[in-house]
Protein backbone atom coordinates (compact mmCIF):
# COMPACT_ATOMS: atom_id res chain seq x y z
CA UNK A 1 0.00 0.00 0.00
CA UNK A 2 0.99 3.38 -0.28
CA UNK A 3 2.80 5.84 2.09
CA UNK A 4 0.79 8.96 2.96
CA UNK A 5 3.82 10.86 1.66
CA UNK A 6 3.40 9.09 -1.44
CA UNK A 7 -0.14 10.68 -1.59
CA UNK A 8 1.25 14.26 -0.65
CA UNK A 9 3.32 14.24 -3.03
CA UNK A 10 1.34 12.92 -6.24
CA UNK A 11 -1.22 15.74 -4.58
CA UNK A 12 1.58 18.77 -5.26
CA UNK A 13 2.49 17.80 -8.80
CA UNK A 14 -0.98 17.61 -9.84
CA UNK A 15 -1.26 20.87 -8.04
CA UNK A 16 2.33 22.39 -9.84
CA UNK A 17 0.40 20.88 -13.23
CA UNK A 18 -2.50 22.54 -12.76
CA UNK A 19 -1.27 26.19 -11.95
CA UNK A 20 0.64 25.91 -15.39
CA UNK A 21 -2.44 24.54 -16.82
CA UNK A 22 -5.30 27.41 -16.38
CA UNK A 23 -7.33 25.56 -19.09
CA UNK A 24 -7.77 22.28 -16.47
CA UNK A 25 -10.62 22.27 -14.24
CA UNK A 26 -10.97 21.21 -10.65
CA UNK A 27 -12.74 17.84 -11.82
CA UNK A 28 -9.98 17.14 -14.78
CA UNK A 29 -7.21 17.62 -12.48
CA UNK A 30 -8.50 15.24 -9.48
CA UNK A 31 -9.44 12.51 -12.10
CA UNK A 32 -5.89 13.19 -13.84
CA UNK A 33 -4.20 12.33 -10.15
CA UNK A 34 -6.26 9.66 -9.03
CA UNK A 35 -5.47 7.43 -12.41
CA UNK A 36 -1.60 8.53 -11.36
CA UNK A 37 -1.87 7.07 -7.77
CA UNK A 38 -3.40 4.31 -8.82
CA UNK A 39 -1.12 3.56 -11.94
CA UNK A 40 1.29 2.89 -9.24
CA UNK A 41 -0.66 -0.37 -8.52
CA UNK A 42 -0.55 -1.50 -12.04
CA UNK A 43 3.46 -0.91 -11.59
CA UNK A 44 3.51 -3.11 -8.81
CA UNK A 45 1.60 -5.70 -10.55
CA UNK A 46 4.26 -5.58 -13.15
CA UNK A 47 7.01 -5.42 -10.51
CA UNK A 48 5.85 -9.01 -9.02
CA UNK A 49 4.96 -10.36 -11.99
CA UNK A 50 8.65 -10.23 -13.57
CA UNK A 51 9.89 -12.53 -11.00
CA UNK A 52 7.72 -15.25 -12.58
CA UNK A 53 8.35 -14.39 -15.88
CA UNK A 54 11.90 -14.65 -15.94
CA UNK A 55 11.29 -18.37 -13.84
CA UNK A 56 9.87 -19.11 -17.09
CA UNK A 57 12.51 -18.14 -19.09
CA UNK A 58 14.68 -19.78 -17.63
CA UNK A 59 13.15 -23.26 -16.93
CA UNK A 60 12.39 -23.52 -20.69
CA UNK A 61 16.13 -22.69 -21.39
CA UNK A 62 16.93 -25.42 -18.85
CA UNK A 63 14.55 -27.52 -20.96
CA UNK A 64 16.06 -26.56 -24.41
CA UNK A 65 19.43 -27.50 -23.62
CA UNK A 66 18.80 -30.78 -22.96
CA UNK A 67 17.99 -31.63 -26.20
CA UNK A 68 20.98 -30.28 -27.65
CA UNK A 69 22.93 -33.18 -30.30
CA UNK A 70 25.66 -33.20 -27.77
CA UNK A 71 23.87 -32.13 -24.09
CA UNK A 72 27.13 -31.63 -21.04
CA UNK A 73 26.16 -33.14 -18.05
CA UNK A 74 25.78 -29.44 -16.41
CA UNK A 75 22.64 -29.61 -19.63
CA UNK A 76 21.18 -32.68 -18.12
CA UNK A 77 21.79 -32.43 -14.35
CA UNK A 78 21.29 -28.36 -14.28
CA UNK A 79 21.17 -26.52 -11.08
CA UNK A 80 17.66 -26.16 -10.65
CA UNK A 81 17.50 -23.67 -7.36
CA UNK A 82 16.42 -20.81 -9.02
CA UNK A 83 13.52 -22.35 -10.76
CA UNK A 84 12.46 -24.11 -7.65
CA UNK A 85 12.46 -21.12 -5.37
CA UNK A 86 9.61 -21.18 -2.83
CA UNK A 87 9.14 -17.92 -2.91
CA UNK A 88 9.08 -17.26 -6.95
CA UNK A 89 6.75 -20.14 -6.78
CA UNK A 90 4.31 -18.77 -4.08
CA UNK A 91 3.77 -15.68 -6.10
CA UNK A 92 3.44 -17.75 -9.92
CA UNK A 93 0.02 -19.69 -8.06
CA UNK A 94 -1.04 -16.77 -6.04
CA UNK A 95 -5.10 -16.61 -6.26
CA UNK A 96 -5.29 -13.17 -5.51
CA UNK A 97 -2.29 -12.06 -7.77
CA UNK A 98 -4.02 -14.04 -10.64
CA UNK A 99 -7.08 -12.22 -10.23
CA UNK A 100 -5.52 -8.68 -10.42
CA UNK A 101 -2.76 -9.50 -13.14
CA UNK A 102 -6.16 -10.51 -15.40
CA UNK A 103 -8.20 -7.17 -14.11
CA UNK A 104 -5.08 -4.91 -14.44
CA UNK A 105 -4.13 -6.88 -17.90
CA UNK A 106 -0.86 -7.15 -17.07
CA UNK A 107 1.24 -9.36 -20.11
CA UNK A 108 4.96 -9.54 -20.88
CA UNK A 109 3.82 -11.27 -24.59
CA UNK A 110 6.54 -10.30 -27.02
CA UNK A 111 8.93 -8.87 -24.29
CA UNK A 112 11.23 -12.14 -24.21
CA UNK A 113 14.39 -10.36 -24.91
CA UNK A 114 13.72 -8.00 -22.00
CA UNK A 115 13.19 -11.19 -19.97
CA UNK A 116 16.45 -12.34 -21.13
CA UNK A 117 18.14 -9.28 -20.48
CA UNK A 118 17.28 -9.16 -16.91
CA UNK A 119 17.66 -12.85 -16.45
CA UNK A 120 21.37 -11.96 -17.04
CA UNK A 121 21.43 -9.50 -14.71
CA UNK A 122 20.24 -11.22 -12.50
CA UNK A 123 22.21 -13.86 -12.92
CA UNK A 124 26.14 -11.72 -13.36
CA UNK A 125 24.79 -10.11 -9.36
CA UNK A 126 27.22 -11.82 -6.52
CA UNK A 127 23.98 -12.52 -5.07
CA UNK A 128 23.15 -14.60 -7.64
CA UNK A 129 26.33 -16.75 -7.79
CA UNK A 130 26.30 -17.36 -3.68
CA UNK A 131 22.47 -18.47 -3.89
CA UNK A 132 23.11 -21.03 -6.09
CA UNK A 133 26.40 -22.05 -4.57
CA UNK A 134 24.87 -22.75 -1.31
CA UNK A 135 23.78 -26.75 -0.86
CA UNK A 136 21.16 -25.56 1.85
CA UNK A 137 17.40 -24.85 0.88
CA UNK A 138 15.34 -23.53 2.78
CA UNK A 139 11.86 -21.29 2.67
CA UNK A 140 13.57 -18.31 4.58
CA UNK A 141 16.87 -18.43 2.14
CA UNK A 142 14.98 -18.44 -1.18
CA UNK A 143 12.66 -15.57 0.62
CA UNK A 144 15.87 -13.38 1.19
CA UNK A 145 17.47 -14.04 -2.04
CA UNK A 146 14.03 -12.81 -3.92
CA UNK A 147 14.41 -9.55 -1.37
CA UNK A 148 18.32 -9.27 -2.09
CA UNK A 149 17.40 -9.59 -5.74
CA UNK A 150 14.43 -6.73 -5.32
CA UNK A 151 17.19 -4.55 -3.42
CA UNK A 152 20.20 -4.69 -5.33
CA UNK A 153 19.25 -5.46 -8.72
CA UNK A 154 16.05 -4.33 -9.39
CA UNK A 155 16.40 -0.77 -7.47
CA UNK A 156 19.55 -0.06 -9.78
CA UNK A 157 18.64 -1.32 -13.16
CA UNK A 158 18.80 1.00 -15.51
CA UNK A 159 16.89 -1.57 -17.72
CA UNK A 160 14.37 -1.76 -15.47
CA UNK A 161 13.89 2.00 -15.10
CA UNK A 162 14.57 2.46 -18.77
CA UNK A 163 11.98 -0.19 -19.99
CA UNK A 164 8.93 1.26 -17.37
CA UNK A 165 9.61 4.89 -18.20
CA UNK A 166 9.42 3.83 -21.48
CA UNK A 167 5.96 2.22 -20.78
CA UNK A 168 4.58 5.04 -18.90
CA UNK A 169 5.83 8.36 -18.52
CA UNK A 170 4.50 8.54 -14.75
CA UNK A 171 6.38 5.86 -13.50
CA UNK A 172 9.49 7.89 -13.40
CA UNK A 173 8.12 8.81 -9.94
CA UNK A 174 6.40 6.10 -8.66
CA UNK A 175 9.37 3.37 -9.18
CA UNK A 176 10.77 3.38 -5.84
CA UNK A 177 7.24 3.50 -4.35
CA UNK A 178 6.06 0.31 -6.45
CA UNK A 179 9.31 -1.47 -5.61
CA UNK A 180 8.98 -0.98 -1.83
CA UNK A 181 5.36 -2.37 -2.46
CA UNK A 182 6.92 -5.47 -3.99
CA UNK A 183 9.46 -6.15 -1.52
CA UNK A 184 6.87 -5.33 1.68
CA UNK A 185 4.46 -7.65 0.12
CA UNK A 186 7.14 -10.33 -0.30
CA UNK A 187 8.67 -10.03 2.97
CA UNK A 188 4.81 -10.90 4.58
CA UNK A 189 5.03 -14.22 2.43
CA UNK A 190 4.35 -17.37 5.09
CA UNK A 191 5.56 -20.58 4.15
CA UNK A 192 1.97 -22.44 5.26
CA UNK A 193 -0.16 -19.72 3.64
CA UNK A 194 0.78 -21.48 0.48
CA UNK A 195 -0.87 -19.81 -2.32
CA UNK A 196 -3.31 -17.42 -0.34
CA UNK A 197 -0.90 -15.00 0.86
CA UNK A 198 -2.66 -11.82 1.14
CA UNK A 199 -1.84 -9.18 -1.42
CA UNK A 200 -1.74 -5.78 0.46
CA UNK A 201 -4.47 -3.32 -1.36
CA UNK A 202 -3.38 0.14 -2.95
CA UNK A 203 -4.34 2.26 -0.02
CA UNK A 204 -4.34 1.43 3.93
CA UNK A 205 -8.28 2.30 3.91
CA UNK A 206 -10.61 4.26 2.92
CA UNK A 207 -9.43 7.79 4.98
CA UNK A 208 -6.12 7.28 2.58
CA UNK A 209 -8.19 6.78 -0.31
CA UNK A 210 -10.17 10.07 0.19
CA UNK A 211 -7.12 12.16 2.41
CA UNK A 212 -5.23 13.16 -1.41
CA UNK A 213 -8.37 13.26 -3.14
CA UNK A 214 -9.94 15.96 -0.82
CA UNK A 215 -6.49 17.46 0.12
CA UNK A 216 -6.21 18.46 -4.07
CA UNK A 217 -9.82 19.72 -3.79
CA UNK A 218 -9.82 21.93 -1.17
CA UNK A 219 -6.47 23.39 -1.63
CA UNK A 220 -7.15 24.38 -5.05
CA UNK A 221 -11.26 26.14 -4.24
CA UNK A 222 -8.86 27.45 -1.24
CA UNK A 223 -5.68 28.88 -3.40
CA UNK A 224 -6.57 32.38 -3.02
CA UNK A 225 -7.66 33.02 0.63
CA UNK A 226 -4.25 30.20 1.00
CA UNK A 227 -1.83 32.75 -1.15
CA UNK A 228 -3.34 35.86 0.71
CA UNK A 229 -2.23 34.18 3.91
CA UNK A 230 1.43 33.25 3.06
CA UNK A 231 1.71 36.38 1.34
CA UNK A 232 1.08 38.33 4.53
CA UNK A 233 3.69 36.02 6.79
CA UNK A 234 6.59 36.80 4.04
CA UNK A 235 7.50 40.47 5.63
CA UNK A 236 11.12 41.39 3.94
CA UNK A 237 10.30 38.62 0.69
CA UNK A 238 9.07 39.59 -2.37
CA UNK A 239 5.71 37.12 -2.95
CA UNK A 240 6.63 36.84 -7.03
CA UNK A 241 10.46 35.41 -6.06
CA UNK A 242 9.45 32.86 -3.79
CA UNK A 243 9.46 29.59 -5.47
CA UNK A 244 5.94 28.24 -6.92
CA UNK A 245 6.67 24.76 -5.22
CA UNK A 246 6.87 26.17 -1.74
CA UNK A 247 3.90 28.46 -2.34
CA UNK A 248 2.08 24.84 -2.91
CA UNK A 249 3.35 23.29 -0.24
CA UNK A 250 2.29 25.77 2.19
CA UNK A 251 -1.23 26.07 0.90
CA UNK A 252 -1.12 22.68 1.05
CA UNK A 253 -0.05 22.69 4.86
CA UNK A 254 -2.73 25.19 5.60
CA UNK A 255 -5.26 22.38 4.03
CA UNK A 256 -4.28 19.79 6.47
CA UNK A 257 -4.28 22.63 9.29
CA UNK A 258 -7.92 23.68 8.34
CA UNK A 259 -9.25 20.59 6.68
CA UNK A 260 -8.09 17.44 8.38
CA UNK A 261 -8.14 17.78 12.37
CA UNK A 262 -6.98 14.22 12.54
CA UNK A 263 -3.63 14.84 11.36
CA UNK A 264 -1.82 16.41 14.49
CA UNK A 265 -0.03 19.90 13.09
CA UNK A 266 3.43 18.57 13.57
CA UNK A 267 3.04 15.21 11.37
CA UNK A 268 2.38 18.56 8.62
CA UNK A 269 4.70 20.53 9.74
CA UNK A 270 7.37 18.06 9.02
CA UNK A 271 6.12 16.27 5.93
CA UNK A 272 6.12 19.73 4.34
CA UNK A 273 9.90 20.26 5.37
CA UNK A 274 10.73 16.90 3.94
CA UNK A 275 8.85 17.07 0.72
CA UNK A 276 10.30 20.89 0.26
CA UNK A 277 13.68 19.26 1.02
CA UNK A 278 13.46 16.27 -1.70
CA UNK A 279 11.76 18.65 -4.51
CA UNK A 280 12.82 22.46 -4.20
CA UNK A 281 15.68 24.44 -2.91
CA UNK A 282 18.13 23.51 -0.78
CA UNK A 283 16.64 26.16 2.26
CA UNK A 284 13.18 25.71 1.55
CA UNK A 285 12.84 23.68 4.20
CA UNK A 286 14.15 26.55 6.34
CA UNK A 287 12.00 28.75 4.86
CA UNK A 288 8.63 27.05 5.24
CA UNK A 289 9.09 26.43 8.38
CA UNK A 290 9.04 29.71 9.47
CA UNK A 291 6.56 30.14 7.91
CA UNK A 292 3.95 27.42 8.74
CA UNK A 293 4.99 28.28 12.33
CA UNK A 294 3.54 31.70 12.22
CA UNK A 295 0.76 30.93 10.57
CA UNK A 296 -0.13 27.87 12.98
CA UNK A 297 -0.42 30.74 15.53
CA UNK A 298 -2.18 32.71 13.57
CA UNK A 299 -4.73 29.98 12.86
CA UNK A 300 -5.14 29.49 17.14
CA UNK A 301 -5.82 32.47 17.36
CA UNK A 302 -8.36 32.80 14.87
CA UNK A 303 -9.62 29.09 16.20
CA UNK A 304 -9.85 28.01 12.59
CA UNK A 305 -7.71 24.60 13.61
CA UNK A 306 -10.32 22.66 15.76
CA UNK A 307 -7.99 19.25 15.63
CA UNK A 308 -9.47 16.53 17.55
CA UNK A 309 -8.90 12.70 18.02
CA UNK A 310 -5.04 11.95 17.06
CA UNK A 311 -4.72 15.42 15.46
CA UNK A 312 -4.57 16.89 19.35
CA UNK A 313 -1.40 14.94 19.93
CA UNK A 314 2.13 16.91 20.14
CA UNK A 315 -0.12 20.38 19.36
Amino acid sequence: MVSRRYLRTKTMQAIFASEMNDKEDLVSGEKKLVQSVESCYTLFLYFISLLTEIKSYRLNKQEDVKGKMFPTYEDLHPNTKFTDNLIISQIEDNKQLQILWKEHKISWTNEKDFIVQMFHEIESSEIYGLYMAREERSYHEDKQFVLDIIEKVFVNSELLHWYFEEKNLHWFDDYNEALLMTYKNIASFKEQKGDHCEISPLYKDDEDREFYKTLYRQTMIHHQEFATMIEEKLQNWEAERVMTLDKILMEMALCEFTEFPEIPIKVTINEYIELAKTYSSAKSGLFINGILDKLVIDLKQADRLNKTGRGIINN
